[in-house]
Formats: C-alpha cells, sequence, structure tokens
C-alpha cells in the first residue's frame, strides 16, 4: 500500500488510489482484497467479472444479500477464490474436523462455540479529514457521518481498527471472530453448504458512545439432524463437539494472531483436546472422509489458481461460514426466535427479519 510504499518496504509496488485501476490492469491476474468489511463484496465481484483470481479476508460480506451476489458471480466468471478462515490450513483443525465427521465420537448432538466481545466506547468529536484518506470513498455504500479518527484506524497505530467496533462497518466479534468458529463448525458438522433452521438470541449493544457493536451475547442455534449449537462470550474461545460418544475440543492454542483477530481475554487452552486421549490418537482411514489438507491459506489459493482445483475455503463455504454470523447478528438485534430457510436464504414469515438480508447502499458505491 502506498503508505508502506512511502516508508521504503518495497520501492518498486506501484500503488493505486482507486481499485478500478488496478483491477483493469493486463498484467495482474490475482488480487488480495484487505479491506473493511463494507468494502468486500463490491471489489471482490468487479474484480471476479475482470477476471481476475481473489483472495478476500474474512468476513465475506456485509450483508447476507452481499454474499449471494457475490457467490453468484464468482461462480459465473469462474475465477479461482480464497476466503481468509485460514484456521482451515492448521492441521489440528482438520484434524478435529475429520475426527468428528467419521464418526469418533459417535453422534453429534452439540456443538459450543465459544467468542470474544469487544469493548464499548466513549463519545468522539469531528475532526478534520486526513489529506491522505478520501473518506467519501472509504464510507463507500455506508450513511455518511463525520470524521473522527477512532471511527476509522489512527495512523501508524497497528491495533484493532475503530471501525470494526462500529456497525455501520460490520457486525462485530459475531462475523469478526464468529466466521473462524462457525466454519469450523460447519465443517465439523459437514454443514460447509447448509445453516440453521432456528436461531435465538439474546445480547447486550451500547446505548452511547461511538463504538456500537455488541458487548455480551448468548445464542442457540438448531441445525439440520437435531443439532443444537450454542454460542457465547462465556464459554472458552474454540469449537467444542459432543457427541453419544465423547466430545472434542478445537481452538488456535498458542497460535499466533493479528491485530485484527485478538484473544486477549482467551484462556489459555490445549490445541486440541477430547474426552478421551483414544479418540485423538485414531487414524483416519484412506477408505474414510479425508478433507483437503493445506499448510498455508494463501499458499492453497496460489496453488489452485495454477491447477485449477477447488480451493481450501471457496467461496459458496466462505459465504455460508459468514450468513450464519449474519442471521446470528440478525437474532441479536430483534431479540427473539427468528426461521431461516438456509436453502431460499431467507426467514420464514418474518418481514422485518427479512429486511435486515440487506442494507440501504449509498451511491454511487452500491452493487
Amino acid at each position: 500500500e502506498a503508505n508502506y510504499a512511502k516508508k521504503g518496504v518495497n520501492l518498486k509496488v506501484r500503488t493505486y488510489a482507486n481499485y478500478e485501476e488496478l483491477i483493469k490492469s493486463q498484467d495482474i491476474d490475482a488480487v488480495v482484497i484487505s479491506t473493511p468489511d463494507h468494502w468486500h463484496a463490491k471489489p471482490a465481484i468487479e474484480a471476479a467479472k475482470a477476471g481476475k483470481h481473489v483472495y478476500l479476508q474474512k468476513p465475506a460480506t456485509l450483508t447476507i444479500a452481499e454474499g449471494r451476489a457475490m457467490s453468484d458471480m464468482v461462480h459465473r466468471c469462474g475465477i479461482v477464490f480464497q476466503l481468509g478462515t485460514q484456521q482451515r490450513s492448521i492441521d489440528h483443525f482438520r484434524v478435529a474436523a475429520e475426527l468428528v465427521r467419521n464418526g469418533r465420537i459417535g453422534r453429534v448432538h452439540t456443538v459450543q462455540v465459544g467468542l470474544p466481545t469487544d469493548p464499548s466506547g466513549e463519545e468522539e468529536p469531528e475532526m478534520p479529514i486526513p489529506p491522505n484518506l478520501n473518506y467519501e470513498k472509504w464510507l463507500g455504500s455506508t450513511p455518511w457521518v463525520y470524521y473522527t479518527e477512532k471511527r476509522v484506524h489512527p495512523q501508524n497505530d497497528y491495533s484493532r481498527p475503530g471501525w470494526l467496533r462500529c456497525e455501520q462497518f460490520g457486525a462485530g466479534m459475531i462475523t469478526g471472530w464468529g466466521v473462524h468458529h462457525f466454519d469450523i463448525a460447519h465443517w465439523g458438522l459437514g454443514a460447509e453448504f447448509s445453516g440453521p433452521l432456528e436461531v435465538e438470541a439474546w445480547a447486550e449493544f451500547p446505548t452511547r458512545g461511538l463504538w456500537d457493536v455488541h458487548g455480551k451475547y448468548r445464542i442457540e442455534m438448531l441445525y439440520p439432524n437435531d443439532v443444537r449449537v450454542q454460542v457465547s462470550d462465556e464459554l472458552p474461545i474454540g469449537v467444542r463437539f459432543e457427541g453419544s460418544e465423547g466430545w472434542i475440543f478445537v481452538t488456535r492454542g498458542n497460535y499466533s494472531v493479528t491485530a485484527s483477530d485478538p484473544v486477549a481475554n482467551a484462556k489459555k487452552e490445549k490445541a486440541l483436546s477430547a474426552s478421551d486421549a483414544k479418540i485423538l490418537e485414531s487414524k483416519i482411514g484412506p477408505n474414510e472422509i479425508n478433507l483437503i489438507r493445506s499448510r498455508d491459506q494463501h499458499g492453497n489459493w496460489l496453488e489452485c489458481i495454477r491447477s485449477r482445483q477447488l480451493t481450501i475455503s471457496p467461496v459458496e463455504v466462505g459465504h455460508r461460514s459468514t450468513s450464519v454470523c449474519l442471521v446470528c447478528h440478525i437474532a441479536m438485534k430483534l431479540k427473539r426466535k427468528v426461521y431461516w430457510d438456509p436453502i431460499l436464504e431467507r426467514f420464514k414469515n418474518d418481514d422485518e427479519a427479512n429486511a435486515m438480508i440487506s442494507r440501504p447502499q449509498r451511491a454511487p458505491y452500491q452493487l
């Protein structure tokens, strides 16, 4: 990016004020999109239309409607897509999912997902827009609001960006971290192209201050095959599969994280544990379910660009891992049970909830 180029990190890198110019470049085959959540869908869709392969940071999109549009366009254009749900490229997450998929804990009846929360903040004053920031375009399709540094990101500060804590630009930890662990839950359940049937949620939301994403929360979901999924900030951070013959818990353990994926309030846990050590010692046979193996999320994407094989986190899987987060967020906002149809991707007999599948978009940045 321009800031690093000026500091001499890579003096040869070309910088662009408008991503549209980059996408038009004939000598570029692929793009990595690491923009704020509200700037995920449009660049990804336009890159796909231009024939560029896409690596997109998680969560996939800001809304369910954006995710469906993006997935459809990626399939239509035939480009190679990877979502940055990199836990799939960490061995112990794959091992956990394989053991569950192959019945090592019997019939799964419950999945517990522990996620962190974000802090609230104080009101922040309007500030002059920095000359090196195109704030009008940064806001994109979201409504105009005055500039203040903590709404965007303090320059030369590598801590968690403020926009992650503003509902205008995201949904908080339910999407920021939820997409990682729901992705693993789906992987273990074999529900990668499905979703919940019922979602009931409770959450606290700040009544004042700049940062307005959710605080504490509890969520109960019903999945196909009568599987119950429980989500809370009070559970150990990770995914616990409970079956008729035991349980498996998987988390990042001591795996390093970035500023946008903090685990400051996480308890130290073994990366992979089970009710019986023999469960983890069990080997998956060649005739059982063997999941895709990857040691590097970006590397897998590049390999698949060359081979034209499916990536470990393809677009529809990424959309589904994100959409369950957004269904939860809608239930959190409504503070009641909602009934979701994962095939039609609509709420059943619920106009209020269906109105939240998309958001109004400001011109000229709409899809």
